[in-house]
């Protein structure tokens, strides 16, 4: 089952990964442009109602995860991860090249934010099984007591694309006057992200299907995935809960810290850039490390650990930022929730590929992340920003984070605390 060659296994790992690139890229882009991608698109009589129907549009992509879970996820699992992840990149590309592409509301009227909404859906679509499958592969081809540090890769790859994108960014910024940024500058990451797909689509095509498929006498109908999701429901709801906390946390730390940054705290372009670089750099370095060490000490006290300390200290963190906001007190916050993000996603990510029966691993795992992307995480931008202008309350982004951080505690508790769907790490059953 893991008979590849340490420097196969490396291959594998960075052609599986770079549609998780392309995909993070995108909508990291999405969530740092809010404000001209809203002037483009979304007129409205207040700069405050323009950007929630950004947010809206940007959170409406990941209502369609489920959907991508379930109808590609099955799919993946019947014909195979290597051909699934090819479909999903190809989905993924169409809905890109609608965003960057697609001319002005001055122009078109409202057919632009409708083809804007249609290239995020599209997007959501794919994304709802890209994660699944990626996460589901690097397990599958992980040598044994290595699976979290080989998962982890899955979460560290978007890291890159975050890095990427703030550097792009910050150069956009540093060159570009302002004026010709927000009319038309920010198009130009769409446009390098539409160059790059036909790239990664070469990568990704070279890729070899794992061992673990390829053993599985089992091929499911979509019938049958459908059958197995529903016998299997408590695992999902299970798998969706300790997702909350990953899925909220990533996208605090990094869509909306540019935002937050510049409208909130009223700090700079080029200061909320380089937090959120470093933010990148900060997860780049620590999923992996904390992947390894779910290999040695097991996935719970990870876990456990990071959910109570996010728990007791995302929102004191905010609200001394929000006291004296400055690029100093902004980048110690940030990395600090950097670091429990990525320590607890660190241990989870692989635990879901554990916890979800080998058959319906795909649809499962992609299930469970995609509902909890899809009521929690995806909708953070949007959250924080109706929640600040609901409440007056500049910090409230640390309750919410909190809250999700409750949800996965209990998760965790339950998977753990009890026998009925817990496994020791590295207990993967071939698919």
């Amino acid at each position: 089952m893991h008979s590849q060659a340490p420097r196969s296994r490396l291959g594998a790992v960075v052609r599986v990964t770079s549609g998780n690139f392309i995909e993070m890229y995108d909508f990291f882009l999405f969530g740092f442009y809010a404000t001209a991608i809203a002037r483009a698109f979304f007129p409205a009589g207040s700069e405050f109602a323009s950007l929630m129907l950004t947010f809206a549009t940007f959170g409406a992509g990941f209502l369609m995860r489920p959907l991508g879970a379930v109808v590609l996820g099955a799919y993946v699992d019947r014909v195979g991860r290597r051909r699934g992840l090819l479909v999903t990149l190809a989905v993924m590309a169409a809905g890109t090249a609608l965003v960057a592409f697609v001319p002005g509301y001055d122009s078109i009227g409202l057919l632009a934010p409708l083809l804007v909404l249609v290239g995020r859906l599209l997007q959501g679509l794919s994304a709802g099984v890209e994660l699944g499958g990626v996460s589901v592969y690097l397990a599958e081809i992980a040598p044994p007591g290595r699976r979290g540090f080989f998962v982890a890769w899955q979460s560290a790859s978007q890291q890159l694309a975050i890095i990427v994108s703030a550097l792009l960014g910050y150069g956009l910024n540093a060159w570009m006057e302002r004026a010709s940024l927000d009319a038309w500058g920010w198009r130009i990451p769409f446009f390098i992200g539409c160059l790059i797909v036909p790239a990664i689509f070469v990568i990704r095509r070279q890729l070899e299907e794992t061992q673990a498929f390829k053993a599985s006498t089992h091929r499911p109908t979509f019938r049958q995935t459908l059958q197995g999701l529903a016998l299997h429901w408590r695992v999902i709801a299970l798998g969706t809960m300790l997702v909350v906390m990953t899925t909220v946390s990533f996208y605090l730390i990094t869509v909306y810290t540019p935002t937050f940054g510049k409208a909130v705290l009223k700090l700079s372009t080029a200061e909320s850039l380089l937090v959120t670089l470093a933010v990148g750099l900060s997860n780049l370095l620590w999923l992996p490390v904390m992947g390894a060490l779910s290999d040695r000490i097991g996935r719970a006290p990870i876990m456990l650990a990071a959910t109570a300390l996010t728990v007791l200290t995302a929102y004191p963190v905010m609200a001394w930022l929000v006291a004296a906001p400055s690029l100093g007190h902004m980048l110690a916050v940030e990395l600090w929730l950097s670091f429990l993000y990525a320590s607890y996603n660190g241990a989870t990510i692989v635990a879901l590929t554990e916890v979800v029966p080998g058959h319906i691993r795909t649809a499962g795992f992609s299930l469970a992340y995609s509902v909890a992307t899809a009521l929690f995480g995806g909708f953070t931008p949007l959250a924080c920003t109706w929640l600040i202008d609901a409440t007056g309350n500049r910090a409230v982004p640390g309750l919410w984070m909190s809250a999700a951080a409750v949800l996965s505690l209990v998760a965790t508790w339950l998977v753990y605390g009890r026998s009925a769907v817990a496994r020791p790490a590295g207990s993967v059953q071939p698919a």
